[in-house]
């Protein structure tokens, strides 16, 4: 075992390979994934825990550092950025799987959150109003949905989906 992995309980490398597998995610993703009452207590936890292992980017949003992914040896949540003429590889959850297969396409009228839990539920999975918001706003945050701003928010795949492969991730 190396010497880093040694600073590095159980617990706490379990959390920093969701951070690689979220990412990027926010804390309230986080506070989700753990089990904890804020996300003023995920942030402390980051600090406290595994400063070294991640940052910000310019939108706030929660990335693993190199480092941290070589420790934890998990796949990132995304890869490529599906203009280098492969596709862009994302690793999501079966809920956001299947919001990627009923929303609407990049030029299709957007969905709100209901119109989309509606397509979920007729596609044959059973999900809250809140966890279709949840995962919408994920994928947003890895620049899979757009969100267009009218009455309610709307939502539409922000890009082609022969551009992107979608992987199931075991959670």
């Amino acid at each position: 075992m190396s010497e880093r992995e040694q600073e590095l309980d159980e617990t706490a490398s379990g959390r920093l390979a969701d951070i690689v597998a979220l990412q990027p995610t926010k804390n309230g993703e986080l506070q989700d994934r753990w089990g904890m009452e804020s996300g003023s207590e995920v942030h402390q936890y980051l600090e406290g825990e595994l400063k070294r292992f991640y940052y910000r980017d310019d939108n706030s949003l929660i990335r693993a550092t190199d480092e941290a992914a070589e420790l934890v040896d998990v796949e990132p949540g995304i890869e490529g950025d599906g203009d280098a003429g492969g596709p862009r590889v994302v690793r999501v959850p079966a809920l956001q799987v299947g919001i990627i297969e009923v929303l609407a396409g990049r030029d299709e009228e957007p969905q709100s959150v209901v119109s989309v839990l509606h397509d979920l539920r007729d596609a044959g999975y059973d999900p809250e109003v809140g966890e279709v918001r949840s995962g919408l706003r994920s994928l947003e945050s890895k620049g899979v949905v757009t969100s267009i701003k009218k009455t309610v928010p709307t939502f539409r795949l922000a890009v082609d989906r022969d551009e992107l492969e979608v992987e199931e991730r075991d959670d």
